[in-house]
């Protein structure tokens, strides 16, 4: 079992920045490869995979929308991965959910564990 613990988020104006952390805690992660990353679901849609990351090689993954203003970043010492979210757009405006799954499993990323979710309000 798995746990993810996610932080930041909040009200943010067009234009402006954000940044979203999740810490993972369970049995494996500090010897398994994993993937951890973020999906978004707005208002009425369904949710979306928005990026990714794998532990130990590094490699990412962006929806087309969000290449060049977010970026995913891990810290495999303390098992967290945060997103910069830059340039936020009102269309960004969604519940935030941290996403884990066992391996490489990178696109597209199909969690076996989910966070909470926390909310990111972008104004225009």
């Amino acid at each position: 079992q798995v746990q993810l613990v996610e932080s930041g988020g909040g009200l943010a104006q067009a234009g402006d920045s954000l940044r979203l952390s999740c810490a993972a805690s369970g049995r494996g992660i500090t010897y398994l490869t994993y993937t951890m990353g973020w999906f978004r679901q707005a208002p009425g849609k369904e949710r979306e995979f928005v990026t990714a990351i794998v532990s130990n090689s590094g490699r990412k993954y962006y929806k087309d929308s969000v290449k060049g203003r977010f970026t995913i970043s891990k810290d495999n010492a303390k098992n967290t991965v945060d997103l910069q979210m830059n340039s936020l757009k009102p269309e960004d405006t969604a519940v935030y959910y941290c996403a884990f799954t066992w391996g490489a499993n990178l696109a597209p990323m199909t969690p076996l564990y989910w966070g909470p979710g926390t909310q990111v309000t972008v104004s225009s």
